[in-house]
């Protein structure tokens, strides 16, 4: 492992975090409340009474970045943000136990949106602020936001950015990672802030509108209020949030390729229309098992779109305790939980490509148990997928679907909910989506879970974020080798 240069990246990134705490500064500053102010002062201090010696006192020979050191630099940095990040909710007092702020600060930054908060009405609003700020910084990923700014920090930086981005393969933008990075802030800002100027079009305050916008962006799903979305009784609020939830869960190369006018890229992306599909069709059905409990079409379908497009984006918002629907009805919820939105989204779950590759490899795997001497391959996108991918894909959905079992066992260990709650918790988790069901659920929170429950759960939300491997690789003991 080179040292000195992971040691010089987790600095920068304690740096840019200490940064990124500015806006919350100045939001707690205007509104002078009590708590938040020295909290973010000190939190700020001692980021960068860390990161300032991490960055200007290692000074790497190598300036080559391995696959190796990238995967310990991205593990590193979420867990070293996350650690930093809690401070303020300690600080401020509105969080006292520090493992119930950790919680909180890893469900913000890897825009889960779980929470421990169960009264919003004494926080100040510099911390909530903060807290909602973590998920547009998590959102796109904070080694992304780096090389936006620092594209020269070091050599072959893609490593940084395939550890850290969703989805089975990295396609860069433009050929420099520097230059993707920027413009794909530049897309994440511009969406962020065209949601944030219609939802104050729509009756929001501007902090509210700006809370929201950035959970939005982030598929995060923070709200300020203890109902979510609900507080509102707004229909243009919710339309306009279910259309921005849909487009966050969508590869942000498409929009590229809108600006590009590269229509023929976009109709050939056979992930979007899968993911498009996906989303028409369980809205549908939601709809059509929701008309005898709602008792009209356009009440069933203004809930089902809703709650469709915040679950398939892992945003989180709610307008109703789905928790109280027809069994039929939460099991599509679930069945999305697993499915998430597109790769090179900020959404998390398994990734449409990922399904829609498994489920084409099934198809073959049949077509050979009848025609076992044709050669068969899998496309996508016109292309033929390489067999080694397939392999990856494969093993992928299977250490998933383990993590989230093995989450589970370890959660129900303390013995305090019933199966549902402990299995959707961890896998609402993993697929950094929020809500569960149980006392998980829309109405509920995580509160109630002991430190080992929420420890488990931070853990399996940074693993869910990252896509596995970036943290599972820091038990193998290859990794701490020197080169």
């Amino acid at each position: 492992m080179n040292i000195a240069l992971v040691t010089r990246f987790l600095g920068v990134i304690l740096l840019v975090e200490a940064a990124s705490m500015t806006p919350s500064l100045i939001i707690a500053l205007f509104h002078h409340q009590d708590g938040d102010v020295p909290a973010l002062l000190m939190t700020l201090g001692l980021i960068l009474a860390v990161g300032l010696p991490m960055f200007f006192l290692s000074r790497p020979k190598d300036r080559n970045l391995r696959a190796r050191d990238g995967f310990i630099v991205v593990a590193l940095s979420w867990i070293l943000m996350s650690v930093f990040g809690a401070l303020p909710f300690t600080l401020s007092g509105f969080l006292p136990n520090y493992v119930d702020a950790l919680f909180e600060a890893v469900s913000g930054f890897t825009t889960t949106g779980a929470t421990v908060v169960t009264d919003f009405s004494h926080m100040p609003h510099g911390i909530v602020f903060w807290r909602s700020f973590t998920h547009w910084v998590g959102g796109m990923g904070v080694l992304v936001l780096t090389l936006a700014l620092l594209p020269k920090l070091s050599d072959r930086t893609s490593h940084l950015v395939r550890a850290e981005s969703p989805g089975p393969s990295l396609s860069k933008i433009v050929p420099k990672m520097g230059d993707s990075a920027k413009i794909l802030y530049i897309m994440y800002t511009v969406l962020t802030v065209i949601e944030f100027c219609i939802l104050m079009l729509c009756g929001m305050n501007p902090y509210d509108a700006a809370i929201h916008a950035m959970g939005t962006a982030g598929t995060g799903g923070f709200s300020n209020y203890g109902d979510s979305v609900a507080h509102f009784q707004s229909v243009p609020i919710e339309i306009t949030m279910t259309v921005f939830m849909i487009l966050f869960g969508i590869n942000f190369a498409i929009y590229y390729f809108m600006y590009n006018r590269s229509w023929h890229d976009i109709r050939n992306n056979e992930e979007l229309r899968w993911y498009l599909s996906i989303v028409g069709i369980v809205i549908l059905l939601l709809t059509v098992l929701l008309i005898p409990y709602y008792g009209s079409f356009t009440s069933a379908l203004r809930y089902s779109a809703f709650q469709t497009a915040s679950v398939i984006s892992t945003s989180g918002f709610a307008t109703c305790n789905f928790d109280l629907w027809p069994v039929s009805a939460r099991m599509l919820l679930l069945l999305v939980m697993f499915i998430g939105s597109c790769a090179g989204s900020t959404a998390g779950g398994m990734k449409v490509i990922r399904v829609a590759l498994m489920i084409k490899e099934a198809k073959r795997e049949i077509r050979r148990t009848i025609q076992p001497r044709k050669v068969q391959m899998v496309r996508f996108d016109g292309k033929g997928i390489d067999e080694s991918m397939l392999h990856s894909i494969a093993v992928f959905v299977f250490a998933y679907v383990a993590l989230v079992l093995a989450g589970a066992v370890v959660i129900a260990l303390e013995n305090r909910y019933d199966l549902i709650t402990n299995f959707t918790a961890a896998l609402t988790c993993v697929s950094n989506v929020g809500p569960g069901f149980g006392a998980v659920g829309p109405a509920g929170n995580f509160a109630e879970y002991g430190p080992l429950a929420k420890l488990v759960c931070s853990f399996l939300m940074l693993a869910g974020r990252l896509e596995l491997y970036p943290l599972l690789i820091l038990f193998h003991p290859v990794v701490w080798k020197k080169n």
